[in-house]
């Protein structure tokens, strides 16, 4: 049993942009005061900064969603927010990761469409009222093309907890999108028959394994296995007998290793290390650090690092295998880590043709 589950519908309209096709621009919303970073703002601006600079030197558009754009001015300094591809967008929000709440693409018909999923705080664990509106918003304030929005919040989908290839397969684990919390503990074949609807999904494989200590998303895809180009999946290993995770990640590689693509071949796997145990300061719990967290830009992969050098180099070098024709941008991405997140879930790409160009000009 490969718990892959195939349409029996194979025609759609509708596509499911995969992550590494053109990207015009990242979404990123700002810390500030009354989110949950406040006891340590000034190092999250400053991890925030860092990533805005790695984001602006792969030469795309970089969207800041602030509280204040005077306040985001002063915080992220001239040299950023004068930036020519920076635009500071006014908008409220609960929390910093962008990932779940933002837009997800699609195709359809060949036309670009914008879709609204509902968001409720990864299975109302924490406040999500202004999460929920920060497209609707986005949308009215034309930041991002008004013609192209759909609603579908009667859906509750985080942007983290699905992986598309571009031509009709998704990946996504069964722990998150199963949630009674979520959509009332929906069936898989359920499940199935809207992501046909709404993404174009014929091809839904799903994971039943894997979950990282500290991780609060319910087991994202996006923390534990990634689809990439040429029927690759790279996803997270453990090779320590003794990690607590090593045996769930164990039965995630073995399920893997059962997947089939559309076409009925197995899948080309490719393992990326732990990281190290990393660990809260504050209450000493262990944080969710994987380095399967990254973002592709175009021709670059923004890799997450953790201060922890032989993991750390082990990992780039395994996405500069799997992704040759790609230039690999480190961030240490230690002070996201201590929210329990990190570089894929504080960012949400744009597919081209999705963001208003005359933002840039006001």
């Amino acid at each position: 049993m490969t718990n892959r589950l195939v349409m029996d519908k194979t025609y759609t309209t509708r596509r499911f942009i995969a992550e590494w096709e053109p990207v015009e621009a990242v979404l990123i919303a700002l810390p500030f005061e009354a989110t949950d970073w406040n006891y340590i703002l000034s190092e999250a601006i400053l991890q925030y900064k860092k990533l805005i600079e790695a984001l602006l030197s792969t030469g795309i558009y970089v969207v800041v969603l602030c509280r204040d754009r005077d306040e985001a001015r002063l915080a992220l300094g001239r040299q950023i927010a004068d930036n020519e591809r920076i635009c500071l967008s006014e908008i409220d929000f609960n929390d910093t990761w962008i990932r779940d709440y933002g837009p997800i693409h699609i195709e359809n018909h060949g036309e670009l469409r914008c879709l609204d999923f509902g968001f409720n705080a990864w299975g109302l664990k924490f406040p999500a009222d202004k999460d929920n509106l920060v497209n609707l918003g986005l949308s009215e304030r034309n930041v991002l093309i008004r013609s192209a929005y759909r609603n579908h919040r009667d859906f509750v989908l985080e942007g983290g907890s699905i992986e598309s290839d571009g031509t009709g397969t998704v990946m996504t684990t069964s722990r998150c999108l199963l949630s009674p919390n979520r959509n009332g503990g929906k069936t898989k074949h359920e499940i199935n028959e809207i992501l046909y609807e709404k993404l174009g999904a014929t091809h839904v494989l799903w994971l039943d394994y894997g979950a990282l200590e500290g991780d609060d998303t319910d087991s994202h895809i996006d923390t534990l296995a990634r689809l990439a180009p040429d029927d690759t999946i790279i996803f997270t290993g453990c090779r320590d007998i003794d990690d607590p995770q090593f045996e769930s990640l164990l039965k995630m590689r073995a399920q893997l290793e059962l997947f089939r693509t559309a076409e009925g071949k197995p899948f080309n796997l490719v393992e990326l290390p732990l990281p190290s145990p990393v660990f809260d300061p504050v209450d000493g719990s262990r944080l969710p650090a994987t380095y399967a967290n990254y973002l592709i830009v175009n021709e670059h992969i923004l890799m997450p690092t953790y201060g922890d050098p032989l993991n750390d180099r082990l990992a780039v070098n395994t996405m500069r295998i799997a992704f040759p024709e790609h230039r690999v941008i480190e961030v240490d991405c230690r002070t996201l880590l201590r929210q329990h997140g990190s570089l894929h879930c504080a960012t949400m790409q744009l597919p081209v043709g999705a963001l208003n160009q005359n933002i840039f000009e006001l």
